[in-house]
């Protein structure tokens, strides 16, 4: 797994202004969120930096927020501080889940960001999914934000330099994405993600983290949400489009 150690201390240069906000992250949901009874149990798997669990905990709901990574559940827990939002930051895998939760406990589940790709190959996403599907009760929902990794691919390896500067906290960055595209899909492919910050003195403070990733078509998703007893009701998918969107419920 993807730590996470360094990029967390920067994340919020990776959020886009829009959803930068935990109410307009959770705004973005919507049309998904309609679906929950009221006071429901929402969790948050890979939950980054907490801006969409303190969102749904704005809207009354009872959500945990878990990540695999130990810095990303401390400014998770954070932000629910400055937020005064009751928010649960548990650190657990994928696999882990399990371990915390018992089967059939969230009305929905959220696995945004586009953070499954971080599953080592086909055999670490199936079981990935297998630790969300098991926490859903029956009829509840897995919402799943993906990159559509067959445009990534068709790009091939490059180097990605955001062409404009990012503002947070009163201090300027540029976003930088280096890709390492492997020759087949089941291999390891790499990202690595810099921040090129300008201090209070003008200098250049660089942080930068590499991320392995296992990319999949998204015929293999279907196929491996269907495998874990997940049906998709909602997709997003265009291959014109950077990311894209699944809801699937349990059966």
């Amino acid at each position: 797994m993807t730590d996470y150690d360094v990029l967390a201390e920067v994340y919020e240069w990776l959020i886009s202004d829009a959803k930068l906000p935990p109410a307009e992250f959770a705004a973005s949901f919507d049309d998904v969120l309609g679906f929950l009874p009221s006071n429901a149990h929402v969790l948050d798997c890979s939950c980054g930096t907490g801006q969409l669990a303190v969102g749904l905990a704005g809207r009354g709901m009872q959500v945990v927020a878990t990540d695999a990574s130990e810095a990303m559940v401390r400014r998770t827990a954070e932000l629910a501080e400055e937020f005064g939002a009751s928010v649960r930051a548990v650190r657990a895998s994928w696999e882990e889940l399990p371990d915390h939760f018992e089967d059939g406990t969230f009305d929905m589940l959220f696995c945004v960001g586009n953070s499954l790709h971080h599953a080592e190959g086909a055999r670490g996403r199936g079981a990935a999914l297998e630790s969300m599907s098991r926490l859903l009760r029956p009829g509840g929902r897995l919402v799943l934000t993906s990159r559509t990794w067959e445009r990534v691919r068709a790009r091939g390896s490059r180097l990605d330099i955001s062409d404009r500067l990012v503002r947070r906290n009163g201090r300027d960055a540029v976003v930088i994405y280096r890709w390492e595209i492997a020759p087949r899909w089941e291999e390891e492919h790499r990202i690595e993600i810099a921040i090129a910050q300008v201090d209070a003195t003008g200098l250049v403070v660089v942080r930068s983290e590499m991320l392995s990733c296992w990319p999949y078509r998204y015929e293999e998703l279907e196929i491996e949400l269907h495998r874990v007893g997940l049906r998709t009701e909602m997709s997003t998918f265009d291959l014109e489009a950077e990311n894209y969107m699944v809801v699937a419920s349990k059966v």
